[in-house]
């Protein structure tokens, strides 16, 4: 995958880099990274030498037909591991345990702390369990990741990419030791986490917003429902203004001299 999907890619984007020798060349580390786009799980591993593995949804890897075996060989093919997300809770766990199992291997093990896209370009605020939790349990280095530019590329809900060249900056290893065995105090989780996505913002130069993305996705589909009520409100008022003039105008030609 890295010479059918990766080459192409890095030919067509061109991509730049900086900060590649923060990556060990063997051994476990985490990729922490911030998320703008889709293609984001295909940029990161281009660029480097080693195989990343990410956690992707389930559906990826078991939906029927021709259609769905292609694509859950795609997905597998460029390191992503399916986890059911029915259940906050039970999805967390599992892609808790299969990142662990991703760093026992010695490998590197990517993830994105805010949990789902930015909505608009901001970094938010990133959410404790799963980065945090995985990185305590293992021992493994945390390596900050910005993405630059990569929505420009592909907007979400945009098939067809955008032929422009994004970056990637990718930060010095992070260790977190001193905190080992505490994975389950929920204010050095919150620590851990704010300490990695300070560093992102760092090297991203986001705007930082203190709440969870999926919180701020809440609030805009929420303020476009709103919005979308309102111009349905405001075209069933005009057109109801439209048919009482209608109706009012031959009256008024009935009572002409």
């Amino acid at each position: 995958m890295k010479v059918a999907v990766g080459g192409p890619l890095k030919v067509a984007f061109r991509p730049w880099v900086e900060g590649l020798e923060n990556v060990p060349a063997e051994g476990p580390a985490i990729l922490a990274s911030n998320h703008l786009s889709f293609s984001d799980s295909f940029f990161l591993p281009a660029v480097l030498d080693r195989k990343v593995t990410f956690i992707a949804k389930a559906e990826y890897f078991t939906t029927p037909g021709v259609k769905g075996r292609l694509t859950a060989a795609f997905f597998k093919g460029v390191g992503q591991l399916p986890v059911d997300r029915s259940g906050a809770r039970g999805a967390g766990e599992a892609a808790i345990r299969s990142g662990i199992e991703v760093l026992e291997r010695g490998e590197l093990f990517g993830i994105y702390p805010e949990g789902t896209r930015s909505p608009d370009g901001r970094l938010y605020r990133g959410k404790p369990g799963g980065l945090a939790r995985v990185a305590l349990a293992t021992g493994a280095p945390v390596i900050p990741v910005a993405m630059i530019d990569t929505e420009k590329i592909q907007p979400p809900g945009k098939v067809m990419p955008k032929l422009m060249r994004p970056g990637i900056r990718i930060g010095e290893p992070l260790d977190f030791s001193r905190y080992q065995g505490m994975e389950h105090d929920r204010f050095v989780l919150r620590a851990v986490t704010d300490e990695v996505m300070y560093e992102i913002m760092k090297l991203s130069g986001q705007e930082y917003v203190d709440i969870y993305a999926t919180a701020m996705k809440r609030q805009l589909a929420e303020a476009a429902k709103a919005e979308k009520a309102a111009r349905a409100a405001l075209a069933r008022a005009e057109k109801e203004q439209a048919e009482k003039a209608e109706k009012e105008q031959p009256e008024q030609r009935r009572t002409e001299p």
